[in-house]
């Protein structure tokens, strides 16, 4: 999987559907962004911003249409899905640390056991990034002895050691109390700033407003509107996202 050009179309969906029994989820998503672009998925829970990044992720198996990074169809059957996961990063709500392994264990392993990363290679460059987002003196520590906020952030990290082109985050804030939930979006933010083509599933509407390229409203597994988080958040053309949007304002979140 190559690297693309600075314009180049990162991912790609096509006429994705996705359905569990009878529930369709994913109702036909088409959408493409490109390299180094942030996109926000906004929209009620239930209205399939999770499963979307599932399937990116090849988490999910997707029922009709296609998905392509830098330009390959990982949909394929043929597809390896975890060389794919190599350059496609995820970090979900839940931490997902492993309890009994270190910081520094829990962001090495998959870099020399997948990668095949010699240990002290991999030390390093986790040392780097646990400086990088202020976690350095975390190293030796195990998770359950780290803030919510903390555990978030390392599972960033972790993701981050793979090294990906793209980074796929579903609502990474929505398990943290709110005095912890800036310092996730602070890292966030500075993975923006450095050029990471990034999907972002988010609740947070002003970080949407504020970090995203193009934000993309989901509703009933279809997105009903994108756009410029300008235009989606001052002047919505759909009735049903004036609608979402109006009853994130009553609720105090824009």
């Amino acid at each position: 999987m190559s690297v693309g050009t600075e314009n180049a179309v990162a991912i790609r969906l096509e006429g994705v559907h996705k359905s569990f029994g009878r529930l369709a989820v994913l109702r036909g998503i088409d959408l493409d962004v490109a390299r180094h672009e942030v996109i926000c998925l906004i929209g009620a829970s239930g209205s399939g911003k999770s499963t979307m990044l599932r399937c990116i992720n090849l988490l999910e198996r997707i029922d009709a249409g296609r998905i392509e990074v830098d330009g390959e169809e990982i949909t394929s059957e043929y597809v390896n899905a975890n060389r794919v996961r190599r350059h496609v990063g995820i970090v979900f709500q839940a931490f997902n640390l492993f309890p009994h392994m270190t910081v520094l264990r829990n962001i090495t392993l998959a870099p020399r056991e997948v990668l095949g990363v010699r240990r002290e290679a991999a030390d390093a460059a986790a040392r780097q990034l646990l400086e990088r987002f202020g976690l350095e003196s975390k190293e030796t520590e195990y998770p359950d002895r780290l803030s919510g906020g903390q555990q978030q952030r390392v599972a960033i990290v972790r993701a981050l050691a793979m090294n990906p082109d793209i980074m796929l985050l579903d609502e990474v804030t929505s398990a943290l109390d709110p005095e912890l939930v800036a310092e996730v979006l602070n890292v966030i933010r500075s993975l923006a700033e450095a050029g990471m083509t990034m999907v972002i599933a988010t609740h947070e509407m002003g970080f949407a407003r504020d970090i995203a390229d193009r934000v993309c409203f989901l509703d009933a597994g279809v997105i009903l509107e994108q756009g410029p988080p300008g235009a989606i958040f001052t002047a919505p053309q759909h009735e049903r996202t004036s609608q979402f949007l109006q009853r994130i304002i009553e609720a105090g979140r824009l």
